[in-house]
Formats: C-alpha cells, sequence, structure tokens
C-alpha cells in the first residue's frame, strides 16, 4: 500500500491548488480543476461507481455497499485540494527522507531553513519512519493532499478487499477550503451521506469534533485626497494612516493568533491595502463560544467607532460577516460519529484523542447544515509553510482506521 499511496501523494503535490481569496470564480483558482480532473480520472480507472465532477467543481463517487443490512448509514470521505494562499504552491518538490534518522532536516533551496525536532518535537515520533518534505521555497501541500491521498487508497482498498462489509461509502473532494469557501456550492443531497468525516487533521489517532466559530470583517477607512504640496491647506485625511492607528489599537497582547493559545479566542488581521483615499483592513475573528466570538466583533467596532470620532471628516465602515460555527454545538447531541471513530482508531492499533482546532474545516459548515462531520488525523505537521511534513506511515494508518470505520458503521447498524 505504501508504495501507491506515497507515488500518489507526490503526484497530488506537484501540482498547485493554491486557492485565492481575491478571485470571483469556483474554484478560486485553475490549478484546483487540474488535480479534480486527475482524481476523477483515477477513481473512474480504480473501479469506483457514480463518478462524477460537478460543474461548481466538486468530485464525487460511491464505493457500493456489500452487505445484506437494510439500513446502514452512508459515510462519506471529505478532504479539500487547495493548498493555503500563506504561502506559495507553485513549483512543489516534495523530498522523501526514508527512515528519518531524527537529525535536522535541512533544505536544499533555501541554506539556513531547517526543520529540528528542538523544535518540531512532533518530529521525533517520525524516527524510523519515512518522511516527506518540500525543498525549502513553498509549503508542502500536506494539507490536505495528505487527506486526498489517504481517501484515495482507502477507495482502492475497499474496492479489493471484499471481504470487509460496509454500507454505502461516498468520496468527495472539495477545492477552496483554505479560504472559507469548500462547501458554499456543494449538494448536501447530491452527496447523499448520513454521516461524514473530513481528513484533514494532524498525527496518528486524533479526533476533532470541536473548532473556532468563525466571522470574518471588512473595515474599510474613506480619507480626503489632496495633492501633497497643498495638504494641510486643503485638508488631506490620510486614510493609510487612520488604517495603521486602527491596527495600532488593537489589543494584541491579549486578543491576537501569536500571543493566544487553548480556548482563547482573536481578532487576527490578515490582508492591509491603503491608499490615503481609501484604506481597507481585513480580519478573522475566531472564538469557541459565540459570545465569545460577539464579544470581539463589538471590540472591533467599538475601535472603530473610536476612530471615526477622532477624524469626523473621514468616513469609518466595518462590515461582519458570518463563516462557520464550532461543530461541538450540533455534535454534543449525538457523539455517535466521534465514538465509532474512537473505536475504529483502537481497532487499528491506535491511541484516539480528542483536539479542539484552533480553526475551522468543511465539516464545521457541514455539520452546521445538518451532516455531523468530525475531523480526523492524516498526518499533517506544520501546515502553511516551508516546514510542512508528514510521514507515510501515519498516511497509512489513516488508511487502515477509516477502513475499520467504514467496517464499524456496517457492523452496529
Amino acid at each position: 500500500m505504501s508504495d501507491n499511496l506515497l507515488s500518489r501523494f507526490l503526484r497530488y503535490v506537484r501540482i498547485d491548488t493554491q486557492s485565492d481569496e481575491t478571485s470571483k470564480t469556483f474554484p478560486s483558482t485553475p490549478g484546483q480543476l487540474v488535480l479534480l480532473e486527475m482524481l476523477k480520472q483515477e477513481l473512474t480507472e480504480l473501479g469506483a461507481a457514480d463518478v462524477q465532477m460537478t460543474r461548481p467543481g466538486y468530485v464525487m463517487a460511491s464505493i457500493s455497499a456489500n452487505t445484506r443490512k437494510a439500513r446502514v448509514p452512508t459515510v462519506a470521505f471529505l478532504a479539500h485540494v487547495d493548498t493555503a494562499p500563506d504561502c506559495s504552491g507553485k513549483n512543489v518538490k516534495p523530498i522523501v527522507h526514508r527512515k528519518y534518522d531524527g537529525r535536522v532536516v535541512k533544505f536544499p533551496d533555501k541554506p539556513g531553513l531547517t526543520l529540528d525536532p528542538a523544535t518540531s518535537p512532533e518530529l521525533r515520533t517520525a524516527i524510523g519512519k519515512d518522511i516527506v518534505t518540500a525543498s525549502g521555497t513553498t509549503l508542502l501541500g500536506s494539507d490536505d493532499k495528505s487527506g486526498v491521498a489517504v481517501i484515495m487508497t482507502l477507495v482502492e482498498r475497499l474496492l479489493r478487499e471484499t471481504k470487509r462489509k460496509h454500507g454505502l461509502i461516498r468520496v468527495c473532494f472539495t477545492p477552496d477550503e483554505e479560504i472559507g469557501r469548500g462547501v458554499d456550492k456543494l449538494d448536501l443531497r447530491m452527496l447523499g451521506a448520513d454521516v461524514a468525516y473530513t481528513l484533514d487533521g494532524g498525527p496518528p489517532g486524533e479526533i476533532c469534533w470541536e473548532t473556532f466559530s468563525g466571522d470574518a470583517a471588512e473595515v474599510i477607512v474613506d480619507g480626503i485626497t489632496t495633492h501633497t504640496m497643498e495638504a494641510k491647506a486643503k485638508g488631506m485625511v490620510n486614510a493609510a494612516y487612520l488604517a495603521g492607528k486602527l491596527l495600532a489599537a488593537l489589543p494584541r497582547e491579549r486578543c491576537a493568533p501569536e500571543t493566544t493559545d487553548g480556548r482563547d479566542g482573536f481578532i487576527h488581521p490578515i490582508h492591509v491595502e491603503g491608499r490615503t483615499e481609501r484604506s481597507v483592513v481585513k480580519f478573522l475573528l475566531r472564538d469557541f463560544e459565540l459570545n465569545g466570538l460577539a464579544d470581539k466583533g463589538k471590540i472591533l467596532r467599538g475601535l472603530c467607532r473610536g476612530l471615526q470620532a477622532s477624524e469626523p471628516r473621514a468616513r469609518v465602515r466595518c462590515k461582519l460577516r458570518k463563516q462557520y460555527r464550532n461543530m461541538a454545538y450540533w455534535l454534543r447531541k449525538d457523539m455517535r460519529p466521534v465514538e465509532l471513530a474512537r473505536e475504529a482508531f483502537v481497532a487499528a492499533g491506535l491511541k484516539p484523542y480528542d483536539h479542539v482546532i484552533r480553526g475551522g474545516t468543511d465539516g464545521s459548515r457541514l455539520t452546521e447544515l445538518g451532516l455531523p462531520t468530525p475531523n480526523l488525523f492524516c498526518g499533517e505537521h506544520n501546515a502553511h509553510g516551508p516546514l510542512e511534513w508528514v510521514a507515510v506511515q501515519d498516511m497509512e494508518s489513516a488508511v487502515s482506521a477509516c477502513a475499520q470505520l467504514a467496517e464499524l458503521w456496517e457492523r452496529k447498524s
């Protein structure tokens, strides 16, 4: 299995599928369609049923049930094909480090950059395993092409191991998860699942069923532009300067991602576009509790009111937009998807543990829409940057765990 799994993963990460928040298309970038078309073709070649690529840009397929039981829930496995805009995904050159020996990993395309067990202690769990990194100037794309490779290998295994009883299995590959649009156009009736799992997590055994709730904010500051030689006389109001004042006023020491951890939320400026006439600042607002999320919106709006009061000639607008909600609000009502995942992990020889996600997944939206969708491990580490890595054996463990999970849903029905 490892050769097929690794070859798939290496093939997928070489395709530039970085999503683009500024794009008006869906998917946001053409490279995602290239990979989606490849997956459609590979699913057909594997012998999956109902293979299709929907017009919006989702690839779906089925593994037909092989049980005589009439009422087995349909289980879906999902992964996203895009990579994060945070770091380049162009010309990814994956490097396989066979039987990793625990030493510092160096990168050929960026001297001085190192992957060190002292600062990435999870590397110590990979000693003796085959790990994959990029070459130093790009991300790897394990988030979430590890999940894609795991699901494709799961399809191959379930189609081959016909003695393993399971109900109808659906697989789905989504675009634009990294920019919050992953399931915007997904037809849940077409997916046809009763329960789902995203494969978009970290080390072996990890189960995520609690996420941030998230909103997006955009602050638009309109100033007054004049020629600089008469700016004082004509009353220039510099919107870029006012945007800087807003950023400086943020409670960074207690409310930024780089100064918080655990269950603390944050206000995170992610994009600044500034001119004298108009400046725009985009934010992510995150908290595990809705009250905390609302408080962060109030903080930002309050800062905007203060900025407006400090310069009445300017125009300051703050727009909030809902993104996703903590899936735990719904999963707590029925923990069976989580409980069966734990049981499947044990059957696969793993020690399951719960991990709270300081972020969101496609499953956050799907769960809110009525399809319970916890997130499972697929081996990701150091996502969204050049130090990203994955162990091939950890991806293999994810395949085995998902195969056990498919079997458990049949057995417990």
